[in-house]
């Protein structure tokens, strides 16, 4: 009733009582805390921007103005009661009066702020006091911060693990292989101080840790090797990225560069080749290129893939969840989102020259003649005229969809399965990149069939310039190509897109970072988002990495949900280390190889696995740390160490992916049933889990079969699970029946002829120890066992093994090959103690 009074009493223009009605009946939905559809209705320069789907008020103009129509209509408020006669003439009076909002008149704008732990500012901690009893327990900060924690809680930390455990943890955690005896034998017999330091530092600079750890970060990355969707085809110059994150980890490239390099490698003065593979970063995002879809539907969902991405790899948000509406928890509207979506809708798929060691002279002393060659070539049969005739047409194709249905599906044919060709050829022949313009005549010679009519082609004789077009480029200077991206040749505009439908597009935004974190500065460009986002006022990205590497030496990140740092995840089990952490990490110049070794030298890393029954029910999942975790081992990891245990891995170091044996068949399974699984042969069949093809629709079994990630979208943890299929996997895969044979001649051919010398080395090979007593009687019985039975069935050894020319024959032989069997499939074997 007040407020009907107030509007009654109005003079036109009068805010007081349009301030009434609305807080009365609008700003329940439309406030500080929902802003339901991005509209706010409780200020001034909030509801003059209007909701995600354009302004709702037109100062001066009420029957221009969605919300009198809204209101009119009973279409709001939703529910309840509706604004009376007098109401509605009080906000159409004050909107043709101008809309004024006197109290905000001269106000700035605020950022947004929030209370919750993970947006505070970063503040190094004062590192715990140590009690003189505990100092030698204290190796780094990093046990004083676990120590002060247990002391609270009462609570005793775990006796250091035995020596030969501690090696096989470490050499698993840094380089993801286990160790060889001779190294196991150095480590035993070196007793002098810094011993563990010296084998800490040997690991770090192995280039297998570069390896280990770009595998984490490929899951982030969620790197394959082909596109995803039905057709699925392969990338095959995607492992130019994994090389350079592989060499990046090797090389201790800060990780603040590592993130420029990334996110903005192409945009950097003059960036190597090196920098702009980084840059294929981006195009890990699923491609579709079957035929009929709608190009910018997908391009859009690479976008949004981008933006989730970026979003969960370095701020542990999850910003995709604005995609459709605002967070329902965390301070990130839908406009925020489609801002930082703005960062990357400028991207376009860009394949560059990136040559290999060796290839750079020949390549560049031959490429001139070769560009002479294809151009006088090319311009023999007319191509340059016809060229230009067939881009009019396909443009007319792209503005006029179904004026013709032959030129139409052209068009559409060039942008799925063209290479992304489309917006190359929108743009003048002068803005072209050297290398799209080369792709597009490619393309253009191979396809002119497309558009132009059997008969014309024929008149030019254009088979006769396919063929020599095909020798030429055969005979041409070779060069190999890395995927990357580039700035679109036309900038395009963003808009919200209502619902998240590419369909119904909002309100413009441009290029911003989301409103409650720090501020961003200087020109919207993705290289100045890179270092806006390592930059040292940024309280997410330190504390996010090095709880993920945290995550990896103890099983659980410092924050469990290292994927979601945002309200609906855990908060950190010790806050204090966590940020300690984070701004060493900073202070040390990003450097991995720092973080690491502060982490692996402490007394928390180096204690025992062994479960504690005073710890059942007051820790059971070890948030505390009063022990070490064990950890089955990643998917990669598990082939990678039955290889090496067995002699048969290929240490090569980087290189295009790898098809190993896997069941006949399976690719026949895949969609559009067009994959091809060609298995490797020689050394190449031995190569690391890391290096297998990755195809999203068909994945490689053993990997999938032991939780490796999908590929489609970030992986910031896996998960562990245990089923009956891994234990089959390991009995009857090609590869692990070939480590178990390689094993078993090992052992024949390097241990000396005694039963108890072989298990030794086959225990020091598999579990990175000694056998002790129980273990050596009880394999020496299933040897005795084994024997017995292949003398009654001598036609079984052959089967077991087939290699001939073994010490001891083939009977002996198919003994270490079973007993091998048994080794590779113990659950010591398949974790990290």
């Amino acid at each position: 009733m007040f407020a009907v009074l107030l509007a009654f009493l109005a003079s036109p223009g009068d805010y007081a009582a349009v301030k009434a009605i609305l807080t009365r009946n609008c700003v329940g939905c439309h406030g500080a805390k929902l802003a339901s559809n991005g509209l706010r209705l409780d200020g001034g320069q909030e509801a003059l921007r209007g909701s995600y789907a354009g302004a709702v008020i037109v100062p001066g103009d009420a029957a221009a103005s969605k919300l009198i129509a809204m209101v009119e209509g009973g279409k709001m408020p939703p529910a309840g009661r509706k604004l009376t006669r007098a109401e509605t003439s009080a906000l159409r009076a004050w909107i043709d009066a101008g809309a004024r909002f006197p109290e905000e008149q001269g106000a700035a704008a605020a950022r947004p702020s929030t209370g919750h732990w993970s947006f505070r500012p970063l503040r190094k901690p004062a590192v715990p006091a140590v009690a003189a009893a505990d100092r030698d327990w204290v190796r780094t900060p990093v046990d004083a911060f676990i120590l002060a924690r247990l002391r609270r809680e009462k609570i005793e930390p775990s006796p250091e693990a035995p020596r030969s455990t501690l090696l096989r943890r470490v050499t698993l955690d840094l380089t993801g292989l286990p160790p060889t005896p001779e190294e196991i034998d150095a480590f035993l017999a070196d007793t002098g101080a810094g011993a563990y330091e010296r084998v800490v530092e040997r690991l770090l600079r192995s280039p297998h840790y570069g390896e280990k750890w770009a595998r984490h970060w490929l899951d982030l990355a969620r790197y394959a090797d082909s596109d995803g969707y039905e057709t699925d085809r392969g990338r095959p110059y995607a492992w130019r990225y994994r090389q350079y994150v592989i060499d990046a980890f090797n090389r201790d490239l800060p990780f603040d560069r590592f993130t420029i390099e990334q996110l903005a490698g192409d945009l950097l003065p003059n960036p190597t080749a090196d920098q702009r593979a980084a840059a294929g970063f981006y195009r890990n995002s699923l491609t579709n290129r079957e035929g009929g879809v709608d190009t910018e539907e997908f391009r859009i969902a690479q976008v949004m893939d981008r933006t989730a991405t970026v979003g969960t790899v370095w701020l542990g948000l999850t910003v995709g969840c604005a995609q459709c509406h605002d967070h329902k928890y965390d301070p990130i509207s839908q406009r925020d989102y489609y801002s930082l979506f703005a960062f990357f809708n400028q991207l376009m798929d860009h394949d560059v020259e990136s040559p290999l060691p060796g290839e750079t002279g020949p390549w560049l002393a031959r490429r001139p003649a070769h560009e002479i060659s294809r151009r006088e070539m090319f311009a023999s049969y007319g191509g340059p005229a016809l060229m230009k005739e067939w881009r009019e047409i396909m443009l007319k194709a792209a503005a006029e969809p179904g004026h013709n249905e032959k030129f139409q599906f052209a068009w559409k044919f060039l942008g799925n399965l063209g290479n992304g060709l489309q917006p190359v050829l929108m743009v003048e022949e002068h803005e072209r990149p050297r290398e799209q313009q080369e792709q597009l005549i490619d393309y253009f010679v191979e396809r002119a069939g497309d558009v132009f009519d059997k008969e014309r082609l024929e008149l030019l004789n254009w088979d006769s310039l396919r063929k020599e077009w095909s020798r030429l480029n055969a005979d041409g200077p070779k060069v190999s190509m890395a995927q990357s991206v580039r700035q679109a040749f036309r900038p395009r505009r963003t808009h919200v897109l209502l619902r998240g439908d590419f369909r119904t597009p909002g309100v413009e935004v441009t290029p911003a970072t989301p409103a409650a974190l720090h501020p961003f500065r200087g020109e919207p460009t993705r290289l100045n988002l890179a270092r806006w986002l390592v930059s040292p006022e940024n309280p997410l990205t330190a504390r996010v990495i090095v709880n993920r590497v945290w995550q990896e030496y103890f099983g659980r990140g410092i924050v469990f949900t290292s994927e979601d740092f945002g309200a609906r995840g855990e908060k950190p089990s010790h806050p204090e280390l966590l940020d300690w952490l984070a701004v060493e990490f900073m202070d040390k110049g990003w450097s991995f190889r720092n973080l690491h070794r502060t982490i692996v030298l402490s007394s928390a890393y180096r204690q025992s696995s062994k479960a504690r029954h005073d710890l059942k029910d007051r820790d059971p999942d070890n948030t505390l740390l009063a022990r070490q975790t064990r950890l089955r081992l990643p998917a990669e990891l598990i082939r990678d160490s039955a290889l090496a245990a067995s002699g048969l891995l290929a240490p090569k170091i980087g290189g295009p992916s790898v098809r190993p044996p896997q069941p006949a068949g399976l690719t026949d399974l895949s969609y559009a049933s067009n994959v091809k699984w060609v298995e490797s042969q020689g050394p190449d069949r031995y190569r690391r889990g890391l290096y297998v093809f990755f195809q999203r629709t068909v994945p490689y079994p053993q990997l999938m079969n032991f939780d490796a990630p999908d590929g489609v979208q970030a992986c910031s943890r896996r998960q562990r699970s245990s089923t009956p299929l891994q234990a089959l996997n390991l009995l009857n895969d090609p590869v692990f029946f070939e480590a178990a044979q390689a094993l078993g001649a090992r052992l024949l051919a390097e241990a000396p002829p005694q039963d108890g010398a072989r298990l030794r080395l086959a225990w020091r090979l598999c579990l990175g120890r000694d056998p002790d007593d129980r273990e050596s009687e009880s394999m020496g019985r299933h040897l005795a066992r084994l024997k017995a039975e292949l003398a009654s069935r001598p036609g079984e050894a052959g089967f077991l093994d087939p290699q001939s020319g073994m010490a001891g024959g083939a009977a002996e032989g198919a003994v270490w090959t079973v007993a091998s069997r048994v080794l590779l499939n113990l659950d010591e074997f398949l974790h990290r103690e």
